[in-house]
């Protein structure tokens, strides 16, 4: 299955991509930071830079935090950031719909995928034969057999 991964470069220093359009709809769908940081394997600080640095990024804030009080803190997407992630994920079906019959071709040209632990060797991108990668293959028996 072929996925198309949009990144969208504003200057040098701005960009969104699929990394920060998912933390922006786990902190939607959890209410927290921390909690959608954890739920993409990274910590708070990491997640909360992302955030940071998106908010700093447009002219509105993308998300809002919540102070701690009895029932804990948390975070939200302002609107300006349901806004951000509504169209990016349209810039991203509307990619993937002009591209389709572009990334079937580029599928169905690929070759077939090598199978692991495979004990045959695969040709390298510059036409050499590599040498398959698996323990114990003594190519001096082929030598010997002949």
């Amino acid at each position: 299955m072929s996925r198309l991964n949009l990144r969208i470069d504003f200057d040098e220093d701005r960009a969104i991509g699929p990394g920060k359009v998912k933390l922006l709809e786990l902190i939607d769908a959890l209410g927290s930071i921390s909690a959608a940081g954890r739920q993409m394997s990274m910590s708070y600080r990491r997640a909360w830079l992302l955030v940071d640095s998106l908010n700093k990024c447009f002219r509105e804030p993308l998300v809002a935090s919540h102070a701690g009080g009895t029932h804990g803190g948390g975070a939200s997407l302002t609107p300006a950031g349901a806004a951000v992630v509504r169209h990016y994920r349209a810039v991203e079906a509307a990619a993937l719909a002009a591209g389709a019959s572009h990334i079937d071709a580029l599928r169905s040209a690929l070759a077939d995928p090598i199978i692991a632990g495979s004990s045959a060797a695969s040709p390298s991108p510059t036409g050499k034969r590599r040498k398959s990668k698996g323990k114990n293959t003594d190519h001096r028996s082929v030598l010997s057999a002949s």
